[in-house]
């Protein structure tokens, strides 16, 4: 779930979980109305929000008893539900310290834990890596990925890498009204790339290659290694290894260059 500041992330999440009620529209969490049965709409769902909802003067195994009791977890059946979810978000060897002496990257474990230890179909995570240090968040993002093949993970980040990484589809919002919505391969490419990449070893000059119908611009970044700006016209790739053919220029690459997903969020977010 991409959007700028105030685009209404949060705000989506906490009504899609319960804590706040919507004024128009309805939310379905597996076909259930979770205005008309919010409990079992709710039993669906596990939550972390931004600031990990922690009691930090509780151990990290009373924290997760506590969160077991709340869900509704059969008494016989909480120790090992515990156990199991200590266990599997790497946080067993620290289950009787108290949560407060915990560094920031174990803390969000345990409210990452405490979010999937009813096995809830989705679980949301609302900027699971903010205020994380690089190697935290390469622990998070490996944890998340490995989540994510038991439970559907609606995600929200600012970190566009990040959701390059992580994310297959993108709903983007901009003052609560949905710009996006299709897969992170369309995001990555919703801007028409308009540039290749060209390698070749006998290269010619720009203003040869500007002879070629439907090129704008040419950029020399080395003595063999050009950026080539074109036009909508098609069949621009065909056109320049056609003309390498005829003049013997040697082509040894040639890509198209992506969108930037910097520019594609620019964009996007222009449209509320």
């Amino acid at each position: 779930l991409l959007g700028s500041n105030g685009a209404g992330k949060s705000t989506t999440m906490n009504i899609i979980c319960g804590v706040l009620n919507q004024t128009e529209g309805k939310v379905f969490i597996n076909g259930i109305d979770k205005s008309g049965n919010p409990r079992l709409a709710k039993k669906q769902i596990g939550f972390l929000p931004q600031t990990p909802p922690l009691y930090t003067d509780f151990t990290v195994n009373e924290y997760l008893t506590y969160t077991a009791e709340l869900r509704f977890i059969e008494k016989n059946k909480i120790k090992k539900s515990v156990a199991d979810v200590m266990d599997r978000t790497g946080i067993s060897h620290f289950s009787s310290r108290l949560i407060k002496n915990l560094s920031g990257g174990y803390r969000q474990r345990v409210g990452i834990a405490q979010a999937i230890i009813h096995k809830p179909s989705i679980v949301i995570l609302d900027e699971p890596t903010n205020g994380l240090d690089p190697n935290q968040i390469i622990e998070a993002r490996k944890l998340i990925k490995e989540i994510a093949q038991d439970h559907t993970i609606l995600l929200s980040s600012h970190v566009l890498s990040e959701i390059n990484l992580l994310c297959r589809d993108i709903i983007m919002i901009e003052a609560g009204r949905m710009v996006f919505s299709d897969s992170m391969e369309s995001f990555n490419n919703y801007i028409q790339p308009a540039s290749l990449l060209v390698k070749m070893e006998n290269p010619p000059t720009a203003s040869e290659l500007l002879k070629i119908p439907g090129v704008t611009k040419v950029e020399f970044i080395s003595d063999k290694q050009c950026r080539i700006f074109f036009s909508n016209e098609t069949g621009i790739s065909e056109a320049i290894i056609a003309a390498s053919m005829q003049h013997n220029w040697k082509l040894q690459e040639i890509n198209l260059e992506k969108s930037v997903l910097d520019d594609v969020f620019k964009q996007l977010s222009q449209q509320s």
